[in-house]
């Protein structure tokens, strides 16, 4: 008889992280490969509507229940003029798009996404260029989109068709500041003051924003976290977030190490808490800025064929990674990461939504279809709303090349209270054994177990293709309730979504 290792957690409605911002479930579409242009857009596809808009592709994207979607860019937007993108689509010029050295045919701009993004129920969350422009450029832009009317932008925004402004209430400073490879790279000096002078025009058009400064690239900047400070120096009671960006890969097959690299983008979030507490304190402020890392995601598959693309050609694929088994545990992981700092993590958004690193891919004229990691997304958006709390967990953990003590159990815990819902989410890292979850949810009275959702496979490097669903969850999952304790046996390698709710008598 095999005796399971066993883990254990407490879960209680009083130990309480934060009210989740919904906005942490948010995605990132950029002007990029066929993000755009075959992703979200394809006119002549047989499922577009009038508009051009792909309905396979809004009926996925409503499925994951994405609040908020980041756009233009990304690296994009670094050189991009956002009257290219606007007025009659026949009068619109093509441009040299340098940061993918491909040709923009600006034939979507800011009125189409924003008409696409009220058909999948979201927001826009809009970037600003500060890198080839700057402060005037981004105040004309504001006005163009928020302002109600009776001035030049405004008016010319009803003259294209917008009667009403589109109220777009988030906003970023520009993208990857710290960036070499930016066009238009500046110093954390340069940027901080940039940041600053843009903000204050911008708030000036509409005082109702949000306002989200570009932190560091990824946690290998050799500038971080000074960037942070530095630009926090500057923009601190300018600004409400401050930008995290991280992705990860599987380079070395080693899939033990791969999934804890979660724990990096855990230190990752709390050296940017520490940084930004420093400078409030320093400057001895009453406002906490909080962190938006909208842009995360497994990105490596891709890297290799995208170096023999063809420069200057129209919407090639790019950064069209797909997606195996094991990155969906890790994507799952990120996702729970979230939630356990939900408290300082008000937005982040999954690079990219639909082709490019996605959950979401396409065929030019044929089908859409779900990555492995469109699941673990999907389930934490549809049951992550309301309050993340903070389980108290005990697991059986191992070392690997870059982390020690990684627990083999990484959880997370939502309480809805409007629906009278709990639920535990539970990645299983171990990669050869199942494990048994013992988890005390007593203060959870008259609470039932309604559902255990498993995605797990044999094949860690099993994909899903056009023609063949490899990777689906199913509700199988093996636990129960009994006195106030779930037992879960958790298989290996698996992603647990396991819900409880309260019932009526």
């Amino acid at each position: 008889m095999v005796v399971l290792q066993k883990a254990k957690m407490i879960v209680d409605k009083d130990f309480r992280v934060s009210e989740i911002d919904e906005r942490i479930y948010g995605s990132f579409i950029e002007h990029l490969g066929r993000a755009v242009y075959g992703g979200v857009y394809e006119p002549d596809h047989p499922d577009a509507d009038e508009n051009g808009f792909r309905k396979d592709v809004i009926e996925l994207v409503k499925e994951l229940q994405v609040p908020i979607v980041r756009y233009p860019g990304g690296n994009m937007v670094s050189a991009y003029n956002w009257e290219d993108g606007v007025g009659p689509k026949e009068e619109r010029p093509r441009r040299l798009e340098l940061a993918w050295r491909t040709i923009e045919t600006n034939e979507v701009g800011t009125n189409e996404f924003v008409d696409w993004a009220n058909l999948v129920h979201s927001e826009v969350m809009m970037a600003v260029n500060l890198g080839t422009r700057g402060i005037d450029a981004a105040r004309n832009f504001i006005e163009y989109c928020n302002h109600p009317g009776g001035t030049y932008y405004s008016d010319l925004r009803k003259n294209h068709g917008y009667e009403k402004p589109h109220n777009i209430k988030t906003w970023c400073l520009g993208n990857e500041m710290d960036g070499p490879w930016q066009v238009g790279h500046k110093t954390a000096e340069e940027y901080g003051r940039l940041a600053l002078e843009t903000a204050k025009a911008m708030r000036l058009v509409d005082p109702t924003i949000e306002l989200v400064a570009c932190g560091s690239s990824n946690t290998s900047m050799p500038t971080f976290p000074e960037y942070e400070a530095t630009t926090l120096e500057h923009t601190y009671e300018a600004i409400d977030y401050i930008s995290l960006h991280q992705y990860y890969g599987n380079r070395n097959n080693d899939t033990a190490n791969y999934l804890a690299k979660s724990m990096d983008m855990e230190h990752f979030i709390k050296t940017i808490i520490s940084t930004c507490d420093y400078m409030k304190a320093k400057k001895r402020s009453k406002k906490t800025i909080n962190l938006s890392f909208d842009e995360w995601n497994v990105w490596y598959h891709s890297n290799d064929q995208d170096k023999q693309i063809e420069p200057w050609s129209i919407a090639p694929p790019q950064l069209e990674d797909v997606y195996n088994f094991e990155d969906a545990l890790l994507v799952g992981s990120m996702l729970l990461t979230f939630l356990r700092h939900s408290d300082r993590v008000k937005i982040a958004c999954m690079a990219q939504l639909v082709n490019v690193i996605a959950p979401i891919m396409t065929e030019n004229d044929g089908k859409a279809w779900k990555q492995s990691i469109f699941y673990p997304y999907a389930h934490v958006s549809t049951f992550g709303r309301g309050v993340a709390l903070r389980p108290v967990v005990s697991s059986p953990k191992y070392d690997s090349k870059d982390f020690t003590d990684v627990p083999y159990i990484d959880s997370a815990a939502v309480y809805n209270e409007e629906k009278e819902e709990v639920t535990i989410f539970a990645v299983n890292r171990h990669l050869e054994e199942a494990l048994v979850l013992d988890a005390d949810v007593r203060s959870f009275e008259g609470y039932e177990l309604i559902e255990h959702i498993v995605l797990e496979n044999d094949d860690l490097k099993a994909v899903n293709t056009a023609t063949s669903e490899n990777i689906r969850p199913h509700l199988n999952g093996i636990s129960t309730l009994h006195d106030g304790f779930v037992e879960a046996k958790l298989s290996k390698a698996s992603w647990n979504v396991i819900r409880l709710k309260k019932v009526k008598r």
